[in-house]
């Protein structure tokens, strides 16, 4: 069996079996990164390490960690957090009585904890749901324990790090308000269906991992799910071009608001 061929009947036999759909990322990636996987274990083709990988949990679990991409910080890009704070959400608060709010792909929880504490600071955490999501559970659960390393709170603002934050064992916890506020949820993007009526959806730093196609797709799913006027918050290298193509006007850098339509 050609090398190609490998490869892509491993992607069709894990899509029939767990619907992940490896084609729909970027190949180049992530073949290099799972043949990385596959050869560390000792498994010279794709077919051998597909059998050790469908019986074996742990295999799985870390195949499903090491494929999805597990980049998260609180505070990333902190001037359009700010935007956010000062701009859109004093906007979504005039328009809903309740937010509805969606972090998807939400890797360990830094960017879902980074609306919770805005939203506590500017006294809407009360009015408001988030939901996050992601494929891994490995990553949820390290989510929903909510304990970080230093080095992740190095863009949280100090008096946010204060406030938020306890030391736990050499690492820092978020509080138990913050995870009182966050329903943690497993979800595959590109194949389960979306809930409706968010005001504000952030999925960040994802798409680049994604073919085109796929990046189509989850552009189209995510202006169905926003309610008109809702803002998709996205990456700082994920500009989308032609937003009108998916229903979105551009509102500022990095987001987007759905047309009232």
């Amino acid at each position: 069996m050609t090398d190609d061929r490998d490869f892509a009947t491993f992607i069709q036999k894990m899509r029939d079996k767990t619907n992940i759909d490896l084609s729909q990322y970027k190949e180049a990636q992530m073949k290099r990164r799972l043949t990385t996987l596959r050869m560390k274990h000792g498994f010279q083709t794709f077919d051998e390490y597909w059998r050790k990988l469908e019986n074996d949990r742990t295999l799985m679990n870390e195949f499903l960690d090491r494929m999805t991409i597990n980049v998260s910080e609180f505070w990333r890009n902190p001037n359009r957090w700010e935007v956010l704070k000062n701009q859109f959400f004093p906007e979504m608060l005039q328009n809903s009585s309740r937010l509805k709010i969606w972090s998807a792909a939400c890797s360990t929880g830094e960017e879902p904890y980074t609306l919770a504490m805005i939203l506590t600071e500017i006294g809407a955490i009360g009015k408001s749901s988030i939901l996050a999501t992601d494929l891994d559970n490995i990553v949820l659960q390290k989510a929903q324990e909510g304990i970080y390393l230093e080095r992740s709170l190095k863009d949280v603002p100090p008096a946010f790090r204060q406030k938020y934050f306890a030391p736990d064992h050499g690492a820092f916890a978020v509080s138990n308000d913050l995870k009182k506020s966050i329903q943690f949820k497993q979800q595959n993007m590109l194949h389960d269906t979306f809930d409706s009526g968010f005001d504000l959806i952030v999925c960040r730093n994802v798409m680049i991992y994604f073919t085109e196609d796929a990046k189509r797709i989850l552009y189209h799913k995510f202006a169905k799910a926003l309610k008109p006027g809702g803002i998709l918050f996205v990456g700082s290298t994920e500009q989308i071009f032609s937003p009108a193509q998916y229903g979105f006007d551009t509102a500022d850098t990095f987001f987007y608001r759905k047309t009232s339509n």
